[in-house]
C-alpha cells in the first residue's frame, strides 16, 4: 500500500516502522515492567476516553484490574492533567486527547497489533487489516476511530487526480462519513456516488445522504441516485433505461474505490423491512451476513439478494481499492463469511472486538 520504495530509501515509512519496531523490541529487554506499565496507562486513558464519564469501580470491571491499581494509576494520570473527576465519574482532558493520538502508533506496536493485522488479513485472505482499540458494540467511539482510519487509508490508496468512490450507506457508514476531512481533496478531485438505490432507508442513513455528506466533509462533489432500495424484477428493467439513472449507475460501475460495512444478516433484513416469510427463509438458510443486497452464510454462499440498482457483487473485483468497515464481536461471523466472496485487494477496518472472536484469542 503507497509508493514503492527501493532498499536503499532509508526515509520510507517501512524502514521506519522496522526501525522502530527494532528499538521496542530492545527496551522490552531491558525494561519490560517499563513497557508493561505505559501500556496499562494508555489503557486506562484510552477506556476514559470511550466510556467517560465514568466511575472507578465500573471501569475497574471493564479492564480487569483491581480497584487498588486503578486508583493507583488514574491518581498519576490525574496528577498529570490528563484525566479529571466529575460529579458523574472520570473524564479526560483535553491533554489526554493529544497524548492519546501522538501515542497511539507506538501503543499500537507495543501491544503487538501489526501483527495481529497480518495474522488477520491472511486467515481472511485479503491484502490489508487494520484493527483499532476496543469493541464498539459495547464503546460507541470505537466507531469514530475506526472512521479516522478510513481517512488516512484514503488519503495512502488514492491517486492524485480525478477519484470516483462508491458509498454505501448504513449507520456505520454515517459515522464513518462524519470523519472525513478537507486534506483528503488536496491535488485530488474527489466525486461520491451512491453505490445504490436508498429511498425506503431513514434518510440519514441512506447512501444518496452518506455519499453527501463525505463530499461535504472534504470539500468534494457528490452525484445521487433517486431510486428505491428494493424493487421487483418488473419495476427494475424500465428503471435501467432512464438516462439519468444510467448515467450514474455507470459512474458507480467505473469508480476506482469502495467503502461499504458488513451487517447481520437478520437485523439488516429487518431494517429493510422484508417479510416475515423472507426472514423466516434466511434463518432456514442459516444466512450469518448480508453486503451490497446479498445475504450468505458462513461459507460464504449467497443465499438471498434484494434486486437493486448500483453496485453488483461482481463488479468489486475490477476496482482499485475496496475497504470494508466493520467492527464488534457480534459481526465477527458476518465478517468472516463474507470475506469468502471479498475481492482480494479488499482492506478491512475493524476492532478488537470482532478480531479476537476472528482469531480465537
Amino acid at each position: 500500500m503507497g509508493r514503492f520504495v527501493t532498499p536503499m530509501d532509508e526515509s520510507s515509512p517501512a524502514r521506519k516502522g522496522r526501525k522502530m519496531h527494532q528499538e521496542l523490541e530492545w527496551i522490552e529487554k531491558i525494561a519490560p515492567d517499563m513497557v508493561e506499565i505505559m501500556v496499562q496507562r494508555f489503557m486506562i486513558l484510552h477506556h476514559i476516553y470511550w466510556s467517560g464519564p465514568i466511575g472507578r469501580r465500573l471501569l475497574a470491571q471493564e479492564i480487569g484490574v483491581t480497584e487498588r491499581v486503578l486508583r493507583t494509576e488514574t491518581d498519576f494520570l490525574k496528577n498529570q492533567g490528563l484525566v479529571t473527576s466529575t460529579k458523574s465519574g472520570m473524564v479526560i482532558t483535553n491533554d489526554g486527547k493529544n497524548v492519546i493520538r501522538k501515542l497511539r502508533g507506538l501503543i499500537d506496536q507495543l501491544a503487538g497489533v501489526q501483527r495481529r493485522e497480518k495474522r488477520l488479513s491472511d486467515f481472511l485472505q485479503i491484502d490489508r487489516c487494520f484493527i483499532v482499540s476496543g469493541n464498539c458494540d459495547e464503546q460507541v467511539k470505537v466507531i469514530e476511530t475506526m472512521g479516522k482510519l478510513v481517512n488516512e487509508t484514503l488519503q495512502t490508496l488514492l491517486p492524485e487526480g480525478r477519484n470516483v468512490i462508491a458509498v454505501m450507506g448504513g449507520t456505520t457508514m454515517a459515522r464513518i462519513a462524519a470523519c472525513l476531512k478537507p486534506k483528503l481533496a488536496e491535488k485530488r478531485e474527489l466525486l461520491f456516488v451512491p453505490a445504490r438505490g436508498g429511498i425506503g432507508e431513514a434518510v440519514d442513513i441512506q447512501a444518496n445522504s452518506v455519499s453527501a455528506q463525505m463530499a461535504l466533509r472534504t470539500g468534494g462533489k457528490h452525484r445521487t441516485l433517486y431510486v428505491p432500495e428494493q424493487l421487483s424484477e418488473k419495476a427494475y428493467a424500465p428503471l435501467m433505461q432512464e438516462p439519468s439513472i444510467v448515467e450514474v449507475v455507470q459512474l458507480i460501475r467505473n469508480s476506482n474505490a469502495v467503502i461499504h460495512s458488513i451487517g447481520e444478516a437478520i437485523t439488516m433484513a429487518k431494517r429493510r423491512d422484508m417479510s416475515k416469510e423472507n426472514i423466516g427463509e434466511l434463518k432456514r438458510r442459516r444466512a450469518v451476513g448480508e453486503a451490497f443486497g446479498y445475504f450468505f452464510n458462513e461459507e460464504g454462499r449467497i443465499v438471498y439478494k434484494i434486486p437493486r440498482v448500483g453496485l453488483q457483487l461482481e463488479d468489486l473485483t475490477n476496482m482499485k481499492s475496496v475497504i470494508a468497515v466493520a467492527g464488534g464481536a457480534s459481526k465477527a461471523k458476518a465478517i468472516v463469511a463474507y470475506m469468502k466472496l471479498a475481492p482480494k485487494q479488499t482492506c478491512l477496518i475493524t476492532d478488537e472486538g470482532a478480531a479476537k472472536v476472528i482469531l480465537k484469542e
